[in-house]
């Protein structure tokens, strides 16, 4: 879905984005019905409560929460941002152009930190920012099952809902959750490509099998990391799903068995 958005253009809420997918009209928050992300819309209007979302220095959007009485809770809106990695949602943000005028849409983020002293503010950080580029394993060539037991607890606590830290550590955050799925990806993988089911085409110099990150639950890497939503495959197979004449169907194979492995894992 989200790849029919392009950053940078303006789109207009209603007819580009609501009468296509549904979800709420009305406020900062949107959670359409059966569909895998979460409108977020900023703009000026929460200045007049004292809110003022925008960029920190750090390259993180600070976004301000639901609930314009009393303390903000997390429920609705403020929940479904808390829990997206866990429930495997994007979060898509737009900015608004004035009152009445189109938004413009600043890309995909994830959220896994929040400052929380009566108003809930959500930190931010672009796709782009969160993604370690390949596997670079020190060890995991061939692991025990009980240290993928343990990488796999490891994975599934750093992919859990948002947690409440300092806005500056938003950025470092993410990326050691991003790092911790992935060694667990690699050493559930076990030096074979989780697609073609076969040893990996090739080893690097320090002798573990090379391959690569690739994230199932939509079409252009990036997303939400989750165990669920990342598998280990060899550099072919990598283009053949990006780029292949099946690769939506390859895809959906590997979707299934990445499932089924990690089903019978939470066992």
């Amino acid at each position: 879905m989200m790849k029919d958005f392009e950053v940078g253009r303006t789109y207009n809420r209603r007819r580009d984005l609501h009468e296509r997918f549904g979800g709420q009209r009305q406020g900062g928050i949107s959670t359409p019905t059966g569909q895998t992300f979460i409108w977020l819309f900023t703009g000026e209007s929460g200045e007049q409560y004292g809110y003022k979302d925008g960029w920190n220095k750090n390259g993180v959007f600070v976004y301000t929460g639901e609930g314009q009485k009393g303390d903000m809770k997390f429920v609705r809106g403020n929940l479904a941002i808390r829990e997206h990695a866990q429930e495997r949602k994007s979060l898509a943000l737009f900015q608004s152009l004035g009152k009445g005028r189109d938004y413009r849409y600043l890309g995909e983020f994830v959220c896994e930190t929040y400052d929380y002293r009566r108003v809930i503010v959500f930190h931010l950080v672009r796709i782009e920012d969160t993604n370690v580029p390949s596997f670079e394993p020190t060890e995991h060539s061939s692991v025990s099952v009980e240290s993928i037991d343990s990488l796999r607890k490891i994975a599934y606590k750093a992919a859990s809902s948002a947690s409440e830290v300092k806005e500056v550590d938003a950025k470092r955050v993410v990326y050691e959750r991003s790092e911790s799925v992935r060694q667990y990806v690699l050493a559930r993988a076990n030096g074979k490509c989780e697609s073609y089911r076969k040893d990996a085409p090739f080893r690097r110099g320090n002798g573990t099998a090379y391959l690569e990150p690739h994230h199932i639950r939509r079409v252009p890497d990036g997303g939400s990391d989750h165990p669920r939503s990342v598998a280990a495959v060899c550099p072919n197979c990598h283009r053949e799903i990006h780029s292949g004449e099946h690769g939506r169907e390859k895809n959906e194979d590997l979707a299934n068995q990445v499932l089924e492995i990690e089903s019978r894992g939470q066992d």
